[in-house]
């Protein structure tokens, strides 16, 4: 059974008080309503990353991701953090190629490679984002863009390292847009990553991957999403922000 996973991804958001407040209503939350398997992650800013993982520690139903990291060990990058940091702080994820990155600060698949490389070696698990603009579907290359994305940014891998990898959809033109995929669409793309893993590595690793969905998930369109064969869960940007609205979307999987 691969995991089912709800990553809430808080972008520039929440001053440092704001984020413990809104954390702490969202473990409580989950500690009471929450009774499946499925797995909570919280990716902050890197000023609150530390104290949630103290918050969160011996509670793995609810874990820490970063929103990024340097694809150096360590270095002359003022204002940067390496995986390194980001794992000796307690956080066990890390968001890559979230296409905010790729567009504003141009990250390319190759760059991707590499901060993926250096994130599996500091023992961070990636959440890897892949997805089409809206030009880009609409002229068919929804495909190939997908394909070209994974073949560069993790296909490069080994089994055992690919194994570590989470998987994150995200159609751009659904992203902050109030659009969202149809749950026929959303799956159509799932589904096909999936074949590119198994045609990769093998029907048992590509069925033990799992794939997120990320572009304006809220908690009224996350069952129908989630109950997708090939959707394991969400990406969860603007929902994130409001606790009732993150564990009502993580509750999906009870």
């Amino acid at each position: 059974m691969r995991k089912k996973i709800v990553a809430g991804n808080w972008k520039m958001n929440m001053d440092y008080n704001e984020g413990l407040s809104l954390f702490s209503e969202v473990i409580n939350m989950v500690k009471d309503e929450v009774t499946g398997s499925q797995q909570a992650v919280v990716c902050s800013p890197f000023i609150h990353l530390h104290s949630l993982a103290q918050m969160a520690k011996g509670y793995h139903k609810v874990v820490i991701g970063a929103q990024n990291a340097h694809q150096a060990e360590s270095g002359a990058y003022t204002g940067e953090t390496s995986a390194k940091m980001i794992h000796s702080v307690g956080a066990e994820y890390v968001i890559l190629g979230h296409s905010e990155r790729r567009q504003y600060f141009g990250e390319t698949n190759e760059l991707l490679a590499r901060k993926t490389d250096t994130a599996l070696k500091h023992g961070l698990k990636p959440i890897f984002c892949i997805g089409e603009t809206l030009t880009e579907r609409e002229s068919d290359q929804h495909f190939d863009i997908i394909k070209t994305q994974l073949t560069e940014g993790v296909f490069h891998l080994s089994e055992a390292h690919f194994e570590h990898i989470v998987l994150a959809y995200e159609p751009v033109w659904a992203i902050g847009t109030g659009k969202t995929a149809t749950s026929q669409q959303a799956q159509e793309i799932h589904a096909f990553i999936r074949i590119e893993i198994a045609a990769k590595y093998g029907q048992e690793i590509a069925a033990n991957t799992t794939i997120l969905y990320g572009g304006s998930c809220t908690p009224k369109n996350a069952p129908e999403l989630f109950a997708q064969p090939d959707i394991d869960g969400g990406l969860i940007g603007g929902a994130s922000l409001k606790s009732r609205d993150f564990v009502d979307i993580v509750k999906v999987f009870n």
